[in-house]
């Protein structure tokens, strides 16, 4: 039910933007390991805590010639990055 003062709405909107994470999963598309990446992230995330940005490397050669080798790795706000392999505990630990 949508509230009809905006102020509360523009608090309530102010509140959540503070209280979510976001990350970026690099990955391509195809990339098997990436597949089990993003299904670890969907049962190990918590969508009102935290948000994931997938970008496909492919697209774009500096993040090509940064994780070809790599992905899937997961970035956090500050730039630190988990990189596969990782565990439930892992992911847990990394994103707080």
């Amino acid at each position: 039910m949508k509230s009809n003062n905006c102020n509360n709405d523009f608090l309530v909107t102010i509140l959540s933007r503070e209280m979510v994470r976001t990350f970026i999963l690099y990955g391509s598309e195809g990339c098997h390991l990436c597949e089990h990446a993003e299904a670890l992230l969907v049962a190990c995330l918590n969508p009102g805590k935290h948000q994931v940005d997938l970008i496909d490397i492919a697209y774009d050669d500096r993040l090509m010639a940064r994780f070809a080798t790599q992905i899937p790795v997961l970035e956090d706000e500050q730039g630190d990055v988990l990189n596969w392999p990782f565990s439930a505990e892992q992911l847990r630990a990394f994103v707080g």
